[in-house]
């Protein structure tokens, strides 16, 4: 058995910028939340990705959860969500007691199918908000989705937790619709081990968002209440490995992108793989590289023979209709999504790999063929 070779691990930058922030931030000693990195990383992430306002929460559920407080989402309010995707998408749904309805992908993107989104309307015209995904760094179909929820006067929430560097017609994953959310976890491109960010066009509203996470405390002498807060804001400390880390999301694309169309060289000639879709308009980040199958290998097939080789991957994101936990909402569209689940493979896309680490789990699963 080899050594290791993770999903997606942390990569901390060679250079060291983390710890240059870091050691600020002890040298002043505002270690606690709030302080000069968190400011910073804000403007930074802003003007990295186009946004005109950001705010630095603990996580991305943190974020689609302000994001729906926003957006005005209360109790018994419908929103539509995608169903292909990660749970924390559609919690904070739940967290303000509002209703989700789910809805199908399309195999052209993997994301919301926006056709299915506009039947979704014809049933349910009174909608609070939209909650779509750019899935594994793929770009949703935007303009289609904008356009229809435009039309309802229906605001758009982006869940790129996984889109960080990825670009939709040349304008950056989560600043088309009016909120996108961000995720700084462990496995995403780049991280502060924990953390999210929120951005949009709309300064209130961002404004709004710091104030909730902390707290919501009230401009006076003595601790005073007159809302509902969360303590949701990112500490000074990660907000430095976040300003560290943003210096190399270009780099860690880049290695993405090489470790994507290695796979798809190596690969893409064996019977019943394909690919995940790139399409003319989507610029992704490669976040993770992944797979379907239609022929006698199963994902459970390779997933075990990496496993027994100390490789990590896994299966596609469980679609949230098909969640035990939500199992008594509504769902609109057919299976593309349970297909998807069911034939799909995540592959090892760690940006520490090095070639020959790539060349070992081509070989594992080319020996599936032979």
């Amino acid at each position: 058995m080899g050594e290791k070779i993770w999903l997606s691990s942390p990569h901390m930058s060679d250079e060291g910028y983390e710890m240059e922030y870091i050691k600020e931030a002890f040298a002043t000693n505002w270690v606690a939340p709030l302080g000069e990195n968190v400011d910073r990383f804000e403007e930074e992430f802003a003007a990295k990705t186009g946004a005109k306002y950001a705010a630095a929460l603990s996580s991305g559920t943190a974020a689609i959860h302000l994001a729906l407080k926003a957006a005005g989402v209360g109790p018994r309010d419908i929103v539509f969500c995608q169903s292909l995707t990660f749970a924390a998408t559609a919690n904070p749904i739940i967290y303000l007691n509002a209703t989700p309805v789910f809805i199908d992908s399309n195999y052209e993107t993997w994301n919301m199918d926006p056709e299915l989104l506009a039947a979704a309307f014809e049933k349910y015209p009174n909608v609070k908000a939209v909650v779509i995904v750019h899935l594994y760094g793929l770009a949703a179909e935007m303009d289609r989705i904008v356009e229809i929820c435009r039309a309802h006067n229906v605001p758009v929430i982006e869940d790129a937790a996984e889109a960080l560097g990825s670009y939709y017609k040349g304008k950056h994953a989560g600043t088309i619709g009016d909120y996108g959310a961000f995720s700084f976890n462990g496995n995403k491109i780049i991280t502060t081990s924990g953390g999210g960010m929120l951005v949009s066009d709309n300064k209130e509203r961002i404004e709004k968002v710091r104030f909730w996470s902390t707290q919501a405390r009230d401009p006076a002498r003595h601790y005073q209440h007159s809302e509902l807060g969360y303590n949701y804001r990112m500490s000074n400390v990660l907000a430095g490995i976040g300003r560290g880390q943003l210096k190399v999301l270009d780099q860690r694309v880049a290695k993405k992108k090489y470790i994507f169309e290695y796979y798809k060289k190596e690969l893409g000639g064996l019977d019943g793989i394909q690919f995940m879709p790139v399409n003319d308009w989507n610029e992704p980040n490669y976040w993770l590289s992944c797979i379907t199958l239609n022929g006698k290998v199963k994902p459970i097939d390779i997933i075990e023979a990496l496993e027994a080789d100390n490789i990590q991957s896994r299966p596609l994101w469980k679609p949230m209709h098909l969640q035990p936990f939500f199992a008594g909402y509504d769902y609109i569209g057919g299976d593309v999504s349970q297909k998807l689940f069911e034939t799909g493979v995540c592959l090892p896309s760690d940006t520490k790999m090095s070639d020959e680490d790539l060349a070992r789990v081509c070989r594992i699963i080319k020996g599936l063929w032979e």
